[in-house]
């Protein structure tokens, strides 16, 4: 799934100077539904007001579970980032303008680039009604923001350890580390802590770390995690204590990476360098969607694709940046 509003409006990103790495940053989740008020309903936890990224992840939706919901997301464009689809429960369809059709399963990896330019839809399967997962994006450096658009599938083995189950989506955990290629230096994994266990791991102290609540609470150095929180803290500590204080496993998505530096602009389904970046890529797709982005083949959805939203009125996209826009 992605940023599928009918009125794209813009968040401005305003974040002061380097918090104690010692600190745990709180961020609440805002709610979105993509779509009709029936649609699937969403918590939104990055991009927020007091947070434009963690390392190079710039996009975090939690949903479900959710139970009689179809997901039916009909083809629209991505440019200058990844998305990474990670289901706990329930199955779906993609099919992409670069010829990729997968199915996206709980326990699978699916790294989409889209580079220059790609549309994708994404689909339930039928039957297969109840819906739980994350959809994560990750921004791409300036350097690589025009790649080729590319997908990757990875099955992770799980890796265990007392009272911890981990899967590894990217990056390195302990003595894990994923096939799957990032741009920038990256951590992405769900880790299952089973009941009142403490798990003390060593961390790059280069990265950023971001830990989303999935189910249960969980402690991140000492400060407590309520379900649907993300918990963020800055670089700088070599170690992560994360506890499970309650008698019900509880499940997190941990998230790191370097500190991201540039500036970017984050509109709808686009990430490009400046407004009128965003002002051109929203016109190419509207007016002529498959010079640049491409047909996805096979889609059979109530409209053949989704049109982008009018810009806001009056007001020139800014810049945001790790530390604040410009």
């Amino acid at each position: 799934m992605s940023n599928v509003e009918a009125r794209s409006e813009v968040v401005d990103c305003i974040v002061g100077g380097d918090h104690d790495p010692e600190h745990v940053q709180l961020i609440e989740p805002k709610d979105v539904t993509l779509g009709d008020a029936d649609a699937l309903r969403v918590r939104r936890t990055l991009p927020s007001l007091r947070r434009s990224f963690v390392g190079a992840w710039c996009f975090v939706d939690h949903y479900g579970p959710e139970r009689g919901v179809c997901m039916d997301v009909p083809p629209h464009p991505h440019t200058g980032l990844q998305t990474v689809s990670w289901l706990f429960e329930g199955e779906i369809e993609h099919r992409d303008s670069g010829g990729v059709h997968s199915m996206v399963r709980p326990g699978e990896v699916n790294l989409m680039t889209s580079g220059y330019g790609i549309a994708h839809s994404e689909v339930s399967t039928p039957g297969r009604d109840l819906l739980h997962g994350v959809q994560l994006w990750v921004v791409l450096p300036e350097a690589s923001s025009d790649l080729v658009r590319e997908f990757q599938h990875h099955v992770p083995e799980v890796w265990d350890a007392e009272g911890v189950r981990a899967r590894l989506l990217v990056g390195r955990l302990e003595d894990a580390v994923s096939p799957v290629r990032t741009e920038t230096p990256l951590l992405g994994a769900e880790v299952v802590l089973a009941p009142g266990t403490t798990w003390e791991l060593a961390v790059d102290p280069g990265f950023e770390h971001g830990v989303l609540v999935d189910t249960g609470h969980v402690d991140v150095d000492g400060v407590r995690l309520d379900s649907t929180v993300l918990g963020v803290r800055d670089a700088g500590q070599d170690s992560l204590r994360l506890s499970n204080p309650t008698d019900a496993p509880a499940r997190i998505m941990l998230l790191g990476g370097e500190p991201f530096e540039e500036g970017v602009v984050m509109w709808w389904n686009f990430i490009g360098r400046s407004h009128d970046d965003i002002v051109r890529l929203r016109e190419e797709w509207n007016a002529a969607p498959d010079d640049r982005f491409g047909r996805v083949p096979g889609y059979r959805g109530p409209v053949p694709r989704l049109e982008a939203p009018p810009l806001p009125s009056g007001l020139t996209l800014k810049r945001r940046f790790r530390r604040g826009r410009q």
